[in-house]
């Protein structure tokens, strides 16, 4: 069994997409893709209802937490209690994001990807990270997405360029009362995050309580101004003064007091008068930057909150079915009579695939197999498994449907 850590154990196709790949297959009759086809919306309808169960779990886990909540909750919490569920949540949101093949990023892997500033395309943040009670951050599909920008001269041409990102990045968050949070934050809730296309850079974006950090051309611009306007405002004001005292000791007349005061008077307006035109300078900067990373997580954000959830809950139920049908289709049409090892099956599932549709993943067999001995679908003896015929898988998961409500009338 060949082990990939350069591929990923997601499979990005559509479940839809998927069954017909395979009843296309050459070994299937018509009749063969028509069983499968039923096969098929059984087991999709088997992993909807038992993912329905662990969608109303979470619900039930996070309702307490859930800062977009509209209704009215008729018991309430002692702090222990509160404690308890939020560990209890974070643990069930922790294995769904393994189910859907998500990866969970360590914190040196956080401060290694958002290490040397912002892309191109983001908005260097200063993170803060006493703010953050609990923090977990999820990735799935690391690439290189293609990116323009307008050339630094020729400003009517584009550069392409490509950036290391994740394609889908997940966060999970609870919060401290900070200064750095607006006060209307309620720090008791727990925060939930989806976005996609992230470059690796500015994973920092996403946070929150993070303060913009300009960039060093433009502080050096600002500061340059300001700190000449300053020098200025000292010579002209130190040359005047002096003017002044020889004025002073030659002849003190009204008009001579009256030009000393506009002559030391000017330069302090001219001083403020430019510092003010450096600080609102300075704000219009904050501003456009602002800008920048509001359009930014406007475009790359994709859910929140009980939303990540459902969307989550509904890739992981795709993800359960992709790996059901693969493994017993492979079983059942191309293993010999003896069967296959795991390792045999897990093999030949992604050459065919990578032959089929030029995909490389690394098919998660374990998983797999544990699918099809909790349906019945596979036979085992000597470590080599065999697929059930597919009429007495039919009748297997037939039966495993009407059981999941075993009431009778009298």
């Amino acid at each position: 069994m060949a082990e990939f850590t350069d591929r990923e154990q997601y499979i990005p196709i559509r479940k839809r997409d998927l069954i017909d790949l395979l009843c296309k297959d050459s070994r299937l009759d018509p009749s063969s893709a028509d069983r499968f086809r039923q096969f098929a919306q059984l087991i999709s309808a088997i992993w909807h209802f038992e993912y329905h169960q662990k969608h109303e779990q979470l619900k039930d886990a996070y309702a307490p937490f859930d800062p977009d909540a509209v209704t009215i909750p008729l018991t309430q919490l002692t702090p222990d209690q509160r404690a308890a569920k939020i560990d209890q949540f974070f643990e069930q949101f922790i294995a769904l994001m393994e189910r859907s093949n998500f990866k969970r990023l360590s914190r040196r892997e956080i401060d290694a990807a958002i290490e040397g500033g912002a892309s191109d395309w983001g908005v260097n943040m200063s993170v803060d990270w006493d703010i953050f009670e609990r923090l977990e951050i999820f990735q799935r599909g690391e690439a290189q997405i293609l990116r323009t920008k307008g050339h630094w001269l020729f400003f009517w041409r584009t550069i392409e360029k490509k950036v290391d990102s994740y394609r889908r990045l997940v966060m999970l968050v609870k919060l401290r009362k900070s200064k750095r949070l607006p006060a209307y934050i309620d720090t008791d809730d727990i925060f939930v995050k989806m976005f996609k296309d992230i470059p690796k850079m500015d994973l920092e974006m996403i946070l929150p309580g993070t303060s913009l950090q300009m960039p060093l051309l433009q502080k050096l611009k600002l500061g340059g101004s300001f700190i000449g306007t300053i020098g200025y405002g000292i010579y002209s004001l130190g040359t005047k003064l002096v003017a002044a005292i020889f004025v002073l000791i030659g002849v003190a007349t009204t008009f001579a007091i009256d030009a000393i005061e506009f002559a030391v008077l000017m330069p302090l307006f001219i001083l403020f008068g430019y510092g003010y035109k450096q600080y609102h300078a300075y704000q219009v900067t904050r501003q456009q930057y602002a800008k920048k990373l509001a359009e930014n997580l406007y475009y790359q954000s994709l859910d929140n909150n009980s939303g990540v959830i459902a969307h989550s809950i509904d890739e992981a139920e795709e993800q359960e079915c992709r790996e059901t049908l693969l493994a017993y289709f492979y079983l059942w049409k191309y293993a010999p009579a003896a069967g296959w090892t795991a390792e045999q099956l897990d093999d030949y599932i992604e050459m065919d695939l990578e032959a089929k549709v030029k995909l490389k993943l690394d098919f998660e067999i374990g998983d797999a197999i544990a699918k099809l001995e909790s349906l019945q679908l596979v036979t085992s003896e000597g470590g080599h498994y065999q697929a059930v015929a597919i009429d007495r898988a039919l009748q297997l998961l037939d039966q495993r449907w009407d059981n999941y409500f075993p009431y009778h009338r009298a």
